[in-house]
Protein backbone atom coordinates (compact mmCIF):
# COMPACT_ATOMS: atom_id res chain seq x y z
CA UNK A 1 0.00 0.00 0.00
CA UNK A 2 1.06 3.47 -0.35
CA UNK A 3 1.14 5.21 3.05
CA UNK A 4 -0.78 8.32 3.44
CA UNK A 5 0.63 10.92 2.44
CA UNK A 6 3.21 9.40 0.60
CA UNK A 7 2.08 9.02 -3.12
CA UNK A 8 4.50 11.59 -4.34
CA UNK A 9 6.91 9.16 -3.52
CA UNK A 10 5.45 6.16 -5.35
CA UNK A 11 8.09 4.69 -7.94
CA UNK A 12 7.13 2.33 -10.59
CA UNK A 13 10.00 -0.29 -11.86
CA UNK A 14 10.44 1.82 -14.91
CA UNK A 15 11.17 4.67 -12.61
CA UNK A 16 13.54 2.86 -10.27
CA UNK A 17 15.49 1.83 -13.22
CA UNK A 18 16.60 5.13 -14.59
CA UNK A 19 16.80 6.47 -10.91
CA UNK A 20 19.97 3.69 -11.09
CA UNK A 21 21.01 4.12 -14.29
CA UNK A 22 19.81 1.10 -16.05
CA UNK A 23 17.64 -0.04 -19.07
CA UNK A 24 14.06 -1.00 -17.84
CA UNK A 25 14.41 -4.66 -20.25
CA UNK A 26 17.81 -4.88 -18.24
CA UNK A 27 16.67 -4.21 -14.92
CA UNK A 28 13.47 -6.33 -15.39
CA UNK A 29 15.80 -9.30 -16.42
CA UNK A 30 17.95 -9.03 -13.90
CA UNK A 31 16.05 -7.94 -11.05
CA UNK A 32 18.36 -5.97 -9.18
CA UNK A 33 15.65 -4.78 -6.52
CA UNK A 34 15.85 -8.48 -5.18
CA UNK A 35 19.31 -8.32 -3.59
CA UNK A 36 19.68 -8.35 0.12
CA UNK A 37 18.73 -5.35 2.21
CA UNK A 38 17.05 -4.14 -1.19
CA UNK A 39 13.45 -2.14 0.24
CA UNK A 40 10.73 -4.19 -0.08
CA UNK A 41 8.05 -3.24 -2.78
CA UNK A 42 5.35 -0.94 -1.30
CA UNK A 43 2.87 -2.82 -3.78
CA UNK A 44 0.77 -6.04 -2.79
CA UNK A 45 2.61 -9.54 -2.89
CA UNK A 46 0.24 -10.39 -5.89
CA UNK A 47 0.15 -6.75 -7.57
CA UNK A 48 1.19 -7.09 -11.43
CA UNK A 49 2.55 -3.87 -10.98
CA UNK A 50 5.35 -3.59 -8.48
CA UNK A 51 5.67 -0.28 -6.83
CA UNK A 52 8.94 1.31 -4.44
CA UNK A 53 9.04 4.24 -1.74
CA UNK A 54 11.78 6.38 -3.74
CA UNK A 55 12.85 7.93 -0.84
CA UNK A 56 13.52 4.05 0.19
CA UNK A 57 15.14 3.18 -2.73
CA UNK A 58 17.16 6.47 -2.87
CA UNK A 59 18.87 6.01 0.10
CA UNK A 60 19.77 2.31 -0.88
CA UNK A 61 21.29 2.89 -3.97
CA UNK A 62 23.05 5.94 -2.18
CA UNK A 63 24.85 3.13 0.44
CA UNK A 64 22.73 5.46 2.84
CA UNK A 65 20.26 3.83 5.94
CA UNK A 66 16.94 3.38 4.37
CA UNK A 67 14.21 5.02 6.21
CA UNK A 68 11.45 2.95 8.04
CA UNK A 69 7.78 3.75 6.80
CA UNK A 70 4.86 4.38 8.58
CA UNK A 71 3.81 1.36 9.85
CA UNK A 72 -0.24 1.99 11.88
CA UNK A 73 -2.92 2.39 9.55
CA UNK A 74 -4.37 6.03 8.11
CA UNK A 75 -7.50 5.71 6.65
CA UNK A 76 -5.67 8.05 3.79
CA UNK A 77 -3.89 5.14 2.72
CA UNK A 78 -4.60 4.31 -0.71
CA UNK A 79 -4.98 0.41 -1.33
CA UNK A 80 -4.29 -1.96 -4.48
CA UNK A 81 -7.03 -4.43 -5.53
CA UNK A 82 -5.74 -7.12 -3.36
CA UNK A 83 -5.59 -4.88 -0.24
CA UNK A 84 -9.11 -3.49 -0.56
CA UNK A 85 -10.52 -6.78 -1.12
CA UNK A 86 -8.80 -7.59 2.09
CA UNK A 87 -10.09 -4.45 3.86
CA UNK A 88 -14.02 -5.50 2.28
CA UNK A 89 -13.14 -8.98 3.35
CA UNK A 90 -14.03 -11.04 -0.15
CA UNK A 91 -11.53 -12.06 -2.85
CA UNK A 92 -9.83 -9.54 -5.59
CA UNK A 93 -12.26 -11.41 -8.13
CA UNK A 94 -15.29 -10.10 -5.69
CA UNK A 95 -13.31 -6.61 -5.31
CA UNK A 96 -13.75 -6.29 -9.25
CA UNK A 97 -17.76 -6.42 -9.17
CA UNK A 98 -17.65 -4.17 -6.50
CA UNK A 99 -15.34 -1.65 -7.73
CA UNK A 100 -17.78 0.08 -10.30
CA UNK A 101 -19.69 1.04 -7.69
CA UNK A 102 -20.02 5.13 -7.54
CA UNK A 103 -19.46 5.28 -4.37
CA UNK A 104 -15.65 3.80 -5.18
CA UNK A 105 -14.84 4.91 -8.80
CA UNK A 106 -15.67 8.65 -7.85
CA UNK A 107 -12.24 8.18 -5.36
CA UNK A 108 -10.35 5.98 -7.42
CA UNK A 109 -6.57 6.76 -7.61
CA UNK A 110 -3.97 5.88 -10.66
CA UNK A 111 -0.45 5.60 -9.45
CA UNK A 112 1.13 6.73 -12.12
CA UNK A 113 -1.77 8.97 -13.03
CA UNK A 114 -1.16 7.98 -16.29
CA UNK A 115 -2.35 4.26 -17.37
CA UNK A 116 -1.30 3.37 -13.41
CA UNK A 117 -2.64 0.73 -11.16
CA UNK A 118 -5.92 1.47 -9.21
CA UNK A 119 -5.58 2.27 -5.77
CA UNK A 120 -8.40 3.13 -3.49
CA UNK A 121 -8.01 5.61 0.06
CA UNK A 122 -8.72 3.10 2.95
CA UNK A 123 -10.90 5.31 4.28
CA UNK A 124 -13.22 4.83 1.04
CA UNK A 125 -13.32 1.46 0.99
CA UNK A 126 -14.16 1.45 5.03
CA UNK A 127 -17.29 3.59 4.50
CA UNK A 128 -17.98 1.55 1.38
CA UNK A 129 -18.08 -1.39 3.52
CA UNK A 130 -20.38 -0.43 5.91
CA UNK A 131 -23.01 0.88 3.84
CA UNK A 132 -23.11 -2.12 1.19
CA UNK A 133 -25.59 -4.88 1.16
CA UNK A 134 -25.05 -8.11 3.45
CA UNK A 135 -24.28 -6.01 7.01
CA UNK A 136 -27.28 -7.99 8.75
CA UNK A 137 -26.84 -11.28 11.08
CA UNK A 138 -27.61 -13.30 8.38
CA UNK A 139 -25.15 -12.03 5.79
CA UNK A 140 -25.94 -11.13 2.45
CA UNK A 141 -28.83 -8.38 3.57
CA UNK A 142 -29.94 -6.44 6.70
CA UNK A 143 -32.36 -8.60 8.80
CA UNK A 144 -36.25 -8.30 7.16
CA UNK A 145 -34.86 -7.55 4.02
CA UNK A 146 -36.09 -8.38 0.49
CA UNK A 147 -33.46 -9.50 -1.84
CA UNK A 148 -32.09 -6.83 -3.64
CA UNK A 149 -32.14 -9.16 -7.06
CA UNK A 150 -35.11 -9.87 -8.95
CA UNK A 151 -35.92 -13.51 -8.11
CA UNK A 152 -35.79 -14.40 -12.26
CA UNK A 153 -31.88 -12.12 -12.00
CA UNK A 154 -30.47 -14.21 -9.50
CA UNK A 155 -29.20 -17.21 -11.09
CA UNK A 156 -27.76 -15.34 -14.16
CA UNK A 157 -26.26 -13.38 -11.86
CA UNK A 158 -24.75 -15.81 -10.11
CA UNK A 159 -23.39 -17.39 -13.21
CA UNK A 160 -21.62 -14.48 -14.27
CA UNK A 161 -19.84 -14.50 -10.53
CA UNK A 162 -18.54 -17.89 -11.52
CA UNK A 163 -17.43 -17.25 -14.38
CA UNK A 164 -14.82 -14.81 -13.00
CA UNK A 165 -14.14 -16.99 -9.91
CA UNK A 166 -14.76 -20.38 -10.04
CA UNK A 167 -14.46 -20.65 -5.97
CA UNK A 168 -16.30 -17.89 -5.15
CA UNK A 169 -17.74 -18.53 -1.38
CA UNK A 170 -21.29 -18.61 -0.09
CA UNK A 171 -21.11 -15.48 1.91
CA UNK A 172 -19.15 -13.45 -1.56
CA UNK A 173 -22.27 -14.12 -3.64
CA UNK A 174 -24.52 -13.19 -0.86
CA UNK A 175 -22.77 -9.83 0.05
CA UNK A 176 -22.41 -9.14 -3.61
CA UNK A 177 -25.88 -9.33 -4.92
CA UNK A 178 -27.73 -8.64 -1.56
CA UNK A 179 -29.41 -11.77 -1.22
CA UNK A 180 -30.17 -14.09 2.12
CA UNK A 181 -26.99 -16.63 2.23
CA UNK A 182 -29.88 -18.74 3.01
CA UNK A 183 -31.36 -19.92 1.84
CA UNK A 184 -31.09 -18.17 -1.58
CA UNK A 185 -27.33 -17.88 -2.23
CA UNK A 186 -26.97 -21.31 -1.06
CA UNK A 187 -29.59 -23.13 -3.45
CA UNK A 188 -28.86 -20.82 -6.76
CA UNK A 189 -25.12 -21.47 -6.21
CA UNK A 190 -25.46 -25.56 -5.79
CA UNK A 191 -28.27 -25.19 -9.03
CA UNK A 192 -25.82 -23.19 -11.26
CA UNK A 193 -22.75 -25.17 -10.03
CA UNK A 194 -24.85 -28.25 -10.76
CA UNK A 195 -25.92 -27.49 -14.02
CA UNK A 196 -22.35 -26.77 -15.47
CA UNK A 197 -21.32 -30.08 -14.21
CA UNK A 198 -24.26 -31.68 -16.32
CA UNK A 199 -23.19 -29.51 -19.25
CA UNK A 200 -19.74 -30.83 -18.74
CA UNK A 201 -20.69 -34.79 -18.47
CA UNK A 202 -23.15 -34.70 -21.90
CA UNK A 203 -19.98 -33.11 -23.99
CA UNK A 204 -17.48 -35.46 -21.99
CA UNK A 205 -19.42 -38.84 -21.12
CA UNK A 206 -16.68 -40.40 -19.71
CA UNK A 207 -16.68 -37.96 -16.65
CA UNK A 208 -18.31 -38.74 -13.34
CA UNK A 209 -20.13 -35.70 -12.30
CA UNK A 210 -17.29 -35.32 -8.95
CA UNK A 211 -14.61 -35.25 -11.67
CA UNK A 212 -16.63 -32.73 -13.62
CA UNK A 213 -16.40 -30.64 -10.33
CA UNK A 214 -12.60 -31.11 -9.95
CA UNK A 215 -12.28 -29.94 -13.36
CA UNK A 216 -14.35 -26.64 -13.46
CA UNK A 217 -12.53 -25.37 -9.85
CA UNK A 218 -14.88 -25.92 -7.30
CA UNK A 219 -14.21 -26.23 -4.19
CA UNK A 220 -13.97 -29.47 -2.79
CA UNK A 221 -16.40 -29.03 -0.09
CA UNK A 222 -19.19 -28.16 -2.64
CA UNK A 223 -18.14 -31.46 -4.93
CA UNK A 224 -20.51 -33.65 -3.32
CA UNK A 225 -23.87 -31.47 -3.49
CA UNK A 226 -23.26 -30.17 -6.62
CA UNK A 227 -22.54 -33.28 -8.17
CA UNK A 228 -25.79 -34.69 -6.42
CA UNK A 229 -27.64 -31.77 -8.55
CA UNK A 230 -25.71 -32.39 -11.75
CA UNK A 231 -27.15 -35.96 -11.69
CA UNK A 232 -30.91 -34.93 -11.01
CA UNK A 233 -29.90 -32.65 -14.06
CA UNK A 234 -29.01 -35.06 -16.40
CA UNK A 235 -31.63 -37.52 -15.58
CA UNK A 236 -34.09 -34.65 -15.84
CA UNK A 237 -32.59 -33.67 -19.61
CA UNK A 238 -32.91 -37.62 -20.46
CA UNK A 239 -36.65 -37.60 -19.93
CA UNK A 240 -37.58 -34.24 -21.16
CA UNK A 241 -37.64 -35.42 -24.73
CA UNK A 242 -40.24 -37.80 -24.75
CA UNK A 243 -42.36 -36.18 -22.13
CA UNK A 244 -42.29 -33.12 -24.72
CA UNK A 245 -43.60 -35.33 -27.63
CA UNK A 246 -46.12 -36.97 -25.42
CA UNK A 247 -47.08 -33.61 -24.46
CA UNK A 248 -46.91 -32.37 -28.12
CA UNK A 249 -49.08 -35.45 -29.12
CA UNK A 250 -51.60 -35.20 -26.72
CA UNK A 251 -51.60 -31.40 -27.41
CA UNK A 252 -51.82 -32.04 -31.18
CA UNK A 253 -54.97 -34.42 -30.48
CA UNK A 254 -57.00 -31.57 -28.89
CA UNK A 255 -56.90 -33.62 -25.28
CA UNK A 256 -54.02 -31.50 -23.80
CA UNK A 257 -53.52 -28.07 -23.71
CA UNK A 258 -49.99 -26.65 -25.51
CA UNK A 259 -47.19 -26.91 -22.94
CA UNK A 260 -43.33 -26.49 -22.38
CA UNK A 261 -42.87 -29.28 -20.12
CA UNK A 262 -41.21 -28.64 -17.06
CA UNK A 263 -39.59 -31.62 -14.97
CA UNK A 264 -39.68 -31.39 -11.16
CA UNK A 265 -37.52 -33.22 -8.34
CA UNK A 266 -39.65 -34.72 -5.48
CA UNK A 267 -38.39 -34.64 -1.97
CA UNK A 268 -37.71 -38.10 -2.14
CA UNK A 269 -35.27 -37.03 -5.27
CA UNK A 270 -37.42 -38.93 -8.20
CA UNK A 271 -38.02 -37.02 -11.58
CA UNK A 272 -42.05 -36.35 -12.17
CA UNK A 273 -43.85 -33.85 -14.66
CA UNK A 274 -47.39 -32.80 -15.13
CA UNK A 275 -49.46 -32.55 -18.80
CA UNK A 276 -52.18 -29.95 -18.15
CA UNK A 277 -55.80 -31.58 -20.09
CA UNK A 278 -58.72 -29.46 -21.33
CA UNK A 279 -61.57 -28.94 -19.98
CA UNK A 280 -63.50 -31.55 -21.97
CA UNK A 281 -61.55 -34.38 -19.87
CA UNK A 282 -62.13 -36.46 -17.24
CA UNK A 283 -59.43 -35.72 -15.73
CA UNK A 284 -57.74 -32.00 -14.99
CA UNK A 285 -54.37 -33.40 -15.90
CA UNK A 286 -51.66 -36.72 -15.97
CA UNK A 287 -48.83 -36.74 -14.37
CA UNK A 288 -45.42 -38.89 -15.35
CA UNK A 289 -43.37 -40.28 -12.33
CA UNK A 290 -39.96 -41.94 -13.37
CA UNK A 291 -40.90 -44.89 -11.29
CA UNK A 292 -44.62 -45.58 -12.07
CA UNK A 293 -45.12 -43.66 -15.73
CA UNK A 294 -48.25 -41.93 -16.10
CA UNK A 295 -51.53 -41.36 -14.30
CA UNK A 296 -54.79 -39.63 -14.34
CA UNK A 297 -54.55 -36.15 -11.44
CA UNK A 298 -57.01 -34.85 -9.30
CA UNK A 299 -55.81 -31.48 -9.25
CA UNK A 300 -55.15 -29.10 -11.64
CA UNK A 301 -53.08 -26.43 -9.38
CA UNK A 302 -51.00 -29.03 -8.03
CA UNK A 303 -51.83 -32.18 -10.15
CA UNK A 304 -47.83 -33.68 -9.15
CA UNK A 305 -48.65 -33.36 -5.37
CA UNK A 306 -46.02 -34.23 -2.59
CA UNK A 307 -44.97 -37.77 -3.89
CA UNK A 308 -46.69 -39.37 -7.09
CA UNK A 309 -45.80 -42.47 -5.45
CA UNK A 310 -48.14 -42.22 -2.41
CA UNK A 311 -51.41 -41.92 -4.58
CA UNK A 312 -53.53 -44.77 -4.27
CA UNK A 313 -55.77 -46.47 -7.48
CA UNK A 314 -59.15 -45.21 -7.91
CA UNK A 315 -60.58 -42.07 -6.27
CA UNK A 316 -60.28 -40.34 -9.37
CA UNK A 317 -56.87 -41.62 -10.19
CA UNK A 318 -56.02 -43.84 -13.20
CA UNK A 319 -52.39 -45.38 -13.94
CA UNK A 320 -51.90 -45.31 -17.88
CA UNK A 321 -49.90 -47.06 -20.56
CA UNK A 322 -48.19 -50.46 -19.78
CA UNK A 323 -44.86 -49.61 -19.59
CA UNK A 324 -43.07 -46.48 -17.78
CA UNK A 325 -42.52 -44.63 -21.36
CA UNK A 326 -45.40 -45.63 -23.49
CA UNK A 327 -46.09 -44.51 -26.33
CA UNK A 328 -48.20 -41.42 -27.23
CA UNK A 329 -51.29 -43.56 -29.12
CA UNK A 330 -51.34 -45.64 -26.32
CA UNK A 331 -52.34 -42.87 -23.66
CA UNK A 332 -54.67 -41.54 -26.57
CA UNK A 333 -56.85 -44.12 -26.61
CA UNK A 334 -57.02 -44.91 -22.65
CA UNK A 335 -57.95 -41.58 -22.32
CA UNK A 336 -60.85 -41.78 -24.58
CA UNK A 337 -62.10 -44.77 -22.72
CA UNK A 338 -62.30 -43.13 -19.18
CA UNK A 339 -62.77 -46.61 -17.56
CA UNK A 340 -59.68 -47.98 -18.98
CA UNK A 341 -56.62 -47.88 -17.30
CA UNK A 342 -53.78 -50.04 -16.05
CA UNK A 343 -52.22 -51.27 -12.64
CA UNK A 344 -49.38 -49.20 -11.01
CA UNK A 345 -46.16 -50.58 -12.02
CA UNK A 346 -44.29 -51.72 -8.90
CA UNK A 347 -41.02 -49.63 -8.10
Amino acid sequence: MIRAGRLKYAQTMADLAAAVGKPLGTFRNTKPYEQQGHPAPISSPDARAKLWDSEQTKAFWAGEPVPALPDVDDDEDLLDRHEAAAELGVSPASWNKYKSDPKLTEHVVLVPKENGTEHWPRRVVREFKASRPGRGAGGGRRTGSGDMVPRDEILPRIAELLDDNPAITLAEVADILGIAKFPTAQAGLAQVRGRRIADLVEGEPELTPLEAAERLGYPTVTHRGAATIAEAELRSRRARPYLQQVADALAEAGVAEPVQVQVRQLADEHMAAAVPLTADQNSPALVWDERYGWRTATSRRHPIGKDTGTAPEGEGIRYLGSSIRPEPAELLEQLADGSKGSKRPKA
